[in-house]
């Protein structure tokens, strides 16, 4: 009679969506911001400081080094922080408005190296082109797909400054198209010499680093503690379900960005090499707007009361709370699962970020598309599906959930890897949608079943754990598939 006591307690449990779409709005302002540094920076990096995809990949890097350390470290201090305002909502606050500030101040120090190259900057300017083919004739220089060629022995002067971004499409002739002598030869040339003006004048560059690291510090603060909110919140049961709406927010926040990018066209060869400023001081305005709607709806404190008060009616957890939270220790086989999940987030965290840290410069150099479209659809794919993933994980499981959406991924992944400019736009919009809805069902699911291990007075803890793994997975790939690209080629 238990049992069936307890089964009949767990169907008539609710989500309070209202709530978790506000608790929501501290991983909306997260992703807001891993959006568009995801997709700039590696452009800034590699079109105006010159950087290699490899030396690229190891600043993209960064975050996750820092990672490693910075989220289960705030993670456990906010499990024991004692603030009015809850354990994690100072971290939120102090993290958000440290990190929007110094992203506009980032994007000073990134016009002062603009200004250090403005003598080749003006796209299909053939005095740019002029200055830039005199500088770089004799340099050996590579092509994306890896091929060495010397400018002077492939163009004359005349006939390189007289390239342009873009060229007529052969098959329609009212659309046009990246002229491909630009992508392999005009952008290179142009690299090289942005790598020359940042060896003569470093200062730029190391300023750069530092205003991006103090970016990376504020942001480190505190993710573990807005994404640990949602367990403090939340009973055990309907955790899935609410990770599903949380995975949504954040999706919606790079959703926003994609958008912006569009209007702001960051993804167009015209603007390569255009200041970001006014884009990424809205980004900083939407992510101060997200915090404040945060701070107006959510009352941690009441909130994680109401949680546990609701976990003792339903006979859940009701060892939970801070009091307990260092006597517990995990069972030999709750240890096993635990260390068994972390594994598993590190490879699919992998194969995933290999692909998403160098999307946006692979996007434009060997699919000649706009990275901000693509994505856009990944995302409104991943949207569409989020309810739905917690819905179908809360009847057939979250191991079946997941392992639906490794063989989505890796298929999208697969055909994606023979995609080239001129592929069926269909199969690729097919591609990019099936990647989202299976990077949404992995994602979805993933979370919970490790904080599903812990108890009221620890969710940060364990929170830190799975970004450990996560991180730990993305400090790597982006310097190995910057390597391999560089190596090998994009194509």
């Amino acid at each position: 009679m238990r049992g069936i006591s307890k089964l009949w307690e767990v169907s008539i449990m609710k989500l309070n969506y209202k709530r978790v779409i506000f608790v929501g709005f501290a991983f909306f302002l997260i992703s807001t911001f891993w959006q568009a540094y995801d997709t700039i920076i590696p452009k800034i990096l590699t079109d105006k400081y010159g950087m290699s995809q490899a030396s690229s990949g190891v600043v993209m890097a960064i975050d996750n080094v820092l990672a490693l350390f910075m989220l289960p470290l705030f993670g456990a201090i906010s499990d024991k922080c004692m603030s009015k305002r809850g354990k994690r909502t100072p971290f939120i606050i102090i993290g958000t408005v440290v990190a929007a500030v110094a992203l506009v101040c980032l994007s000073f120090v990134d016009n002062k190296q603009l200004k250090n190259i403005e003598s080749v900057a003006t796209i299909d300017d053939p005095a740019a082109l002029t200055t830039l083919y005199q500088s770089e004739k004799d340099e050996t220089l590579m092509t994306p797909d890896g091929t060495a060629f010397v400018l002077a022995d492939t163009f004359s002067e005349e006939e390189f400054a007289a390239i342009t971004a873009q060229i007529p499409n052969p098959e329609d002739a009212d659309k046009l198209m990246t002229n491909p002598n630009y992508t392999n030869y005009v952008v290179p040339a142009r690299q090289n010499y942005a790598l020359q003006m940042t060896r003569e004048s470093p200062g730029t560059l190391i300023f750069f680093l530092v205003v991006l690291f103090v970016v990376l510090i504020a942001m480190s603060i505190f993710r573990s503690p807005a994404v640990a909110l949602m367990p403090d919140v939340t009973i055990k049961p309907l955790r899935s379900k609410a990770n599903a709406v949380i995975n949504l927010m954040g999706t919606a926040g790079g959703i926003v960005v994609l958008g912006l990018g569009m209007v702001f066209a960051t993804g167009a060869v015209k603007n390569s090499l255009m200041s970001y400023t006014t884009f990424f001081s809205i980004i900083a305005g939407i992510m101060l707007v997200a915090l404040g709607i945060f701070l107006w709806q959510v009352n941690e404190p009441k909130f994680a009361q109401e949680m546990l008060e609701e976990s003792k009616k339903y006979h859940i957890d009701e060892a939970d709370g801070a009091d307990n939270a260092d006597a517990r220790k995990l069972s030999r086989p709750e240890l096993i699962s635990l260390l068994l999940i972390l594994s598993s987030v590190v490879f699919w965290f992998m194969g995933y970020n290999a692909v998403t840290s160098k999307y946006s410069v692979y996007a434009g150099k060997v699919l000649a598309l706009d990275y901000n479209s693509t994505l856009l659809l990944a995302n409104i794919a991943a949207i569409i599906a989020y309810l739905p993933v917690g819905f179908v994980a809360s009847k057939i499981g979250r191991k079946k959930t997941i392992l639906a959406g490794i063989v989505m991924l890796a298929t999208a992944f697969l055909v994606a890897s023979f995609l080239r400019e001129g592929s069926p736009a269909l199969l690729m919009n097919c591609m990019f949608a099936l990647a989202g809805i299976g990077w949404a069902t992995i994602n979805v699911n993933s979370f919970p079943m490790v904080v599903e291990l812990s108890r009221g007075g620890d969710v940060g803890k364990y929170t830190g754990f799975y970004y450990t793994a996560s991180m730990a997975a993305q400090t790597v790939t982006p310097w190995v598939s910057g390597l391999f690209m560089d190596k090998v080629g994009m194509t």
